[in-house]
């Protein structure tokens, strides 16, 4: 049964290349803050580790962790699956760990029907602009054109679902937007006061999605 020494969960999305990965990774250094590792079916990329980064598994693994209802929440994003156990994040709660989740907005709405007994805040992560994610895509491991490409159609569909998250912070320079979700995490914990202008955000996604 969850009580008020148990950890907090903290969902990061973003619509690909808007750096959500890299602000999980820095906020998993901060002490009591663990990252929920998730399963997928998609190859490794070349500086991954298996059980560290993901649990790489086979499609047939994956689809009987879905037929046992293992999975917190799980998605098939561009022709993989990914998806989060129960059992670890729920052990890390127990034990006053706060889990932070690497999920899309798919992963981000089923954990949140879940309804489960532990305190959860959302994020959805933002580029400053259209041209600054078409540049970061193409600079990754995306040289393909048509990858890039499928990604920035991809974009434009996920950037509707930042109104079913707590806080929208735009990732324009990434130790700012570290801090910047830094104190809002210790604020919803502590129950203080957010700084936090929805407008801003509000102009900024009109910017992006005309």
């Amino acid at each position: 049964m969850p009580t008020e020494n148990d950890g907090v969960m903290i969902i990061l999305s973003s619509p690909s290349g808007a750096g959500k990965t890299t602000l999980v990774s820095l906020l998993s250094n901060l002490k009591n803050f663990e990252i929920s590792i998730s399963h997928t079916t998609r190859q490794p990329r070349h500086n991954e580790i298996n059980e560290k980064d993901y649990y790489f598994i086979t499609e047939e693994n994956f689809k009987r962790l879905i037929k046992n209802e293992e999975f917190l929440e799980y998605a098939k994003v561009f022709n993989n699956y990914y998806g989060t156990t129960r059992t670890p994040v729920i052990d890390k709660l127990n034990k006053g760990k706060n889990v932070l989740f690497d999920i899309d907005w798919q992963g981000a709405d089923q954990i949140k029907n879940k309804k489960l007994d532990y305190k959860l805040i959302t994020f959805f992560i933002l580029p400053p602009s259209k041209e600054v994610l078409y540049e970061r895509l193409s600079n990754r491991d995306m040289r393909d054109k048509l990858i890039v490409e499928e990604r920035m159609k991809q974009f434009s569909r996920d950037v509707l679902h930042w109104i079913n998250y707590d806080y929208v912070v735009i990732n324009d320079d990434l130790e700012k937007c570290y801090s910047k979700i830094y104190d809002l995490i210790k604020a919803e914990i502590n129950n203080g006061s957010k700084d936090y202008d929805s407008q801003y955000i509000r102009n900024h996604i009109e910017k992006l999605t005309s």
